[in-house]
């Protein structure tokens, strides 16, 4: 949940920021610096990085250029930034799904969030949606939770895959509502979208607004709820799930740029500020209303928190559900 009360100063618990020895602010950047984003091209993570590069480069005076290094739901990217040299010329946009979810998920992952990684600055959030098909008997939360209820484990849901956002999301409505639904995994979201519009699948969580958006403008999905805290700007007459009856419900996916542990703490700093200088630009608000997606900006220790929340949040989900993913 992004919460304003999280993103309060301070250190970032064990999420290194020590120096590198022989580093002069003066000098960085005096080359590229790369920005590995852990998804494939064309995606709204993508959009955010390259919309990020552009902004940090523009500021900084030097290029930024993306390497898309996608796989094993962002771990592969993240880990690359983790043993990349802590020198400020290699840093990642991650996601929640690497920093949050996946440490709890997974009983061995390459790399520790906390001790490995620096934070510099959450970047975006976007919200999960509950979308069904039109033959779906049932047209807002209430119907669907009443339907849930009198046909308990038979409403089958579409997500991106086991421990996914939208997965854990879709967990904690149930837990929630008092329902049991049936969890039909895909590998992603291009796959979950054709199944939805031919009604395979009935409903799904989808964790990017942008890739059901205009489906639903078309009326070829009706969506339900958004589950940010407010309603969402390109959806304006979409109920959130906490104005819906579940009051406090709130689940983001959320997307920030790290680097490597050890990098130097005016590098770290310096970035953040390039961040929050190019965010303010007509370019990147106009990416990011693109993609319907919110733009962030934070300290490198309110990041440092707000990932501890979030760990601490689906870390405990995810032991009580007792989901594994190898």
């Amino acid at each position: 949940m992004i919460d304003r009360r999280q993103f309060i100063a301070g250190t970032a618990g064990g999420i290194a920021l020590a120096p590198a020895a022989g580093w002069s602010q003066e000098t960085y950047p005096n080359r590229p610096v790369k920005l590995v984003v852990p998804f494939p091209p064309g995606g709204p993570t993508d959009i955010m990085g390259r919309t990020a590069a552009k902004a940090m480069g523009d500021a900084l005076g030097q290029s930024f250029v993306v390497e898309n290094k996608a796989g094993a739901g962002g771990n592969i990217g993240t880990d690359a930034v983790a043993k990349a040299a802590p020198d400020g010329y290699t840093l990642g946009l991650s996601a929640i799904s690497s920093l949050a979810i996946s440490p709890h998920l997974y009983d061995k992952l390459p790399f520790q969030v906390e001790k490995d990684l620096a934070p510099i600055s959450l970047v975006g959030t976007t919200p999960c949606v509950i979308v069904v098909h039109p033959s779906a008997p049932f047209s807002d939360l209430k119907g669907l939770v009443a339907y849930a209820k009198a046909n308990p484990g038979q409403l089958g849901y579409a997500t991106s895959g086991i421990g996914t956002s939208n997965h854990l999301a879709a967990e904690l409505l149930q837990s929630v509502a008092g329902i049991q639904l049936l969890n039909v995994p895909y590998k992603g979201s291009s796959q979950v979208v054709p199944d939805l519009l031919s009604g395979t699948v009935l409903m799904s969580m989808e964790s990017s607004l942008a890739t059901t958006l205009q489906h639903i403008r078309s009326g070829k999905l009706k969506a339900l709820a958004v589950t940010s805290p407010a309603r969402a700007q390109a959806l304006p007459n979409v109920p959130t799930v906490a104005e819906s009856g579940y009051p406090g419900f709130a689940v983001e996916t959320w997307f920030g740029l790290i680097a490597p542990a050890a990098t130097p703490p005016a590098i770290v700093q310096q970035l953040r500020d390039a961040w929050a200088k190019g965010a303010k630009s007509s370019d990147a608000v106009a990416a990011f209303d693109n993609i319907s997606a919110n733009l962030r900006v934070t300290t490198p220790q309110e990041f440092g928190a707000f990932i501890q929340a979030e760990n601490t949040r689906w870390g405990g989900l995810i032991r009580q559900l007792g989901i594994k993913a190898g």
